[in-house]
């Protein structure tokens, strides 16, 4: 008996459950996929750095293997975006999958066993490729096949199962099982989640598209995989938008450099209470990825990055520092601010609708910039705070941080869509239902 989630119907697309949502049909099982793919990548976040410390690998060898690790990852997002328009979505999904999957075997039946540092290095820093490609391929095939006055709900979904996983639910998990299972067994159920969340997306989505090169048939590999790197200047806008990708999560991960010893040392709470802020404020940013996706294709999605992403960070980033230095160790004072830092971060999720509108001939390229931006954030964020924390403190870093989501604001004021793509109109109200004239998406 067919699936009905894989037959979509045009007529009854605005009746159907899914499409109220805002969650592409076609599509639909990619996401569970993605989330229970996510989760099992996020099952390590929280303690493997803890882990391989107490098994005694030293930790300037554990900051290097996450180094390694981050500079895979960041490569790996980069090139989804080409290889995607080059093999086509669901082929680079596999390829990710199939590098998580081989990898995570020779990290846990040879390197952590012997605890050989070579072996680490190569099971884990090469592991890193794993992810992006499969979760970033997936979000290519989103922009290739959604419509475009649905895109921005349909990554806003996307988004919601990324972070839903990562490193939410996957931090619950291992907190679950750690204790039951221990903590080596918990890294082969993470394998095991990775197995079952890869193969649900890939398996039971059979939306033709992703199946497909994108590229034109003419475009030699080489031209294809050099362009997402001179697209960057061949259309500035997709530079920009790459900015200010990079300025969405930098502060993130510089926040996670000093804020720890902030708000145990200065403020005075407790790990316990710090690792909960960090719950709520994750939590908060994945109810409200899915807000946002939906808010930019009502009002606009320059507009939701501009002022609900840009402004509103700055604004929060200023509470998490002044509400907690002013109140003490208030946690509920404190779980309310990160709570609005985690929501005003989800503002820039209508920027992965918008990137690739920004060059619909070139999407892949388009999303390539994108993921570069999120790559380049991970290394920008705490480097700064390296330069900058000695010399100014933490109150200098967070007003640096506000400063820079302001730049950002005025930044996404320039990612007007091109005059040659109509820009799209708000999604239409299901049949039976009143219209009313919407607001350019792009706006």
């Amino acid at each position: 008996m067919a699936n009905t989630l894989d037959l979509p119907d045009p007529g009854a697309g605005a009746r159907h459950w899914l499409a109220r949502l805002g969650i592409p049909r076609p599509l639909a099982w990619g996401f569970l996929g993605l989330l229970i793919f996510m989760i099992g990548d996020g099952v390590e976040a929280g303690y493997l750095s803890k882990y391989l410390l107490e098994q005694g690998v030293s930790a300037p060898r554990v900051a290097l293997l996450f180094t390694v690790y981050g500079i895979t990852a960041s490569i790996a997002a980069w090139f989804s975006g080409p290889l995607s328009e080059l093999w086509g979505p669901r082929r680079v999904m596999w390829l990710g999958l199939g590098i998580w999957v081989a990898f995570q075997v020779l990290f846990l039946t040879v390197a952590v066993p012997t605890l050989n540092y070579p072996m680490l290095l190569l099971g884990y820093g090469l592991r890193g490729f794993g992810y992006p490609l499969f979760a970033f391929g997936f979000l290519v095939w989103i922009a290739a096949t959604t419509p475009q006055e649905r895109l921005g709900t349909a990554v806003g979904w996307f988004w919601f199962a990324f972070t839903g996983g990562l490193p939410t639910l996957g931090s619950l998990v291992a907190s679950v099982l750690i204790p039951v299972i221990g903590a080596y067994q918990t890294l082969w159920f993470s394998l095991a989640l990775i197995t079952v969340g890869g193969l649900v997306a890939l398996l039971m989505v059979r939306e033709p598209t992703g199946t497909q090169r994108l590229a034109p048939p003419e475009e030699r590999p080489i031209a294809t995989l050099l362009a997402g790197v001179s697209i960057l200047w061949r259309r500035p806008r997709v530079a920009i938008g790459s900015v200010v990708r990079t300025i969405n999560t930098a502060p993130q991960f510089g926040y996670l450099v000093f804020l720890p010893v902030f708000f145990t040392e200065t403020i005075g709470l407790s790990l316990t209470e710090w690792l909960r802020l960090l719950t709520v404020m994750f939590t908060t940013n994945i109810v409200f990825n899915l807000v946002f996706g939906i808010v930019g294709d009502k009002v606009g999605w320059r507009r939701t990055v501009a002022w609900f992403g840009g402004v509103g960070c700055a604004i929060t980033t200023l509470l998490l520092y002044y509400v907690p230095t002013l109140l003490g160790p208030q946690f509920g004072a404190a779980a309310l601010v990160a709570a609005l830092y985690g929501a005003t971060l989800a503002g820039y999720v209508p920027l992965s609708a918008l990137m690739p509108s920004l060059a619909p001939d070139r999407k892949g390229q388009a999303m390539a910039a994108l993921n570069l931006g999120a790559g380049a954030s991970v290394f920008v964020g705490p480097a700064l705070v390296g330069l900058f924390l000695g010399p100014f403190g933490v109150q200098g870093v967070m007003w640096l941080f506000a400063g820079l989501y302001l730049t950002s604001a005025v930044l996404a004021g320039a990612l007007k869509l091109p005059a040659s793509e109509p820009a799209p109109t708000a999604v239409a109200e299901p049949a039976g239902e009143t219209t009313r004239p919407g607001v350019l998406a792009a706006e």
